[in-house]
């Protein structure tokens, strides 16, 4: 018998799956518009959204627009991802008492609000030259810029679980 929590998994598997595509995809049509930066920052968080998508599958066992376009897109994933996806994850992963389905559902709605924000970020900044270099956590998928943290403020893994995004 398949749980709620095992179909929000899969759901999850596949929604992150298809997000971290999508961004990778979003990095080359930007390395391609001659935005290095915000290539960058695509890169990292389809990074992110891999490490949630491979997370999702352990539990489990077993439109391209200009760069402008893509990154308004990729913040409003991100802002749905949190408000209208994740709550109602966390909520059946609760009544059903699947510890750790929960915590991974609570730290990707955790980190998707970071991952907004910082392509809010980008998209107020896209004229600019600003470089800046990503650390997604490995165990989370959160997203530190510059170096990364002595902790990640999500889920506590120390700063060697951090991987640097070129």
């Amino acid at each position: 018998m398949t749980t709620k929590t095992d179909k929000n998994l899969a759901y999850a598997f596949a929604a992150e799956s298809k997000a971290s595509v999508r961004n990778a995809a979003f990095a080359q049509k930007a390395e391609s518009d001659s935005f290095p930066q915000i290539a960058r920052l695509f890169r990292a968080v389809s990074e992110a959204e891999s490490v949630h998508a491979q997370r999702y599958l352990r539990l489990m066992r077993g439109k391209i627009g200009s760069t402008e376009e893509n990154l308004e897109a990729a913040f409003e994933n991100e802002i749905k991802a949190n408000t209208d996806e994740y709550p109602s994850l966390i909520k059946e992963a609760t009544e059903e008492g699947a510890e750790a389905a929960l915590k991974a559902f609570s730290h990707s709605r955790d980190v998707e609000t970071g991952h907004a924000e910082l392509y809010k970020k980008a998209m107020n900044a896209i004229l600019g030259d600003r470089e800046v270099e990503y650390h997604v956590c490995q165990v989370c998928g959160y997203i530190s810029e510059e170096s990364a943290p002595e902790r990640c403020p999500i889920c506590g893994a120390v700063k060697g679980k951090f991987k640097r995004v070129v």
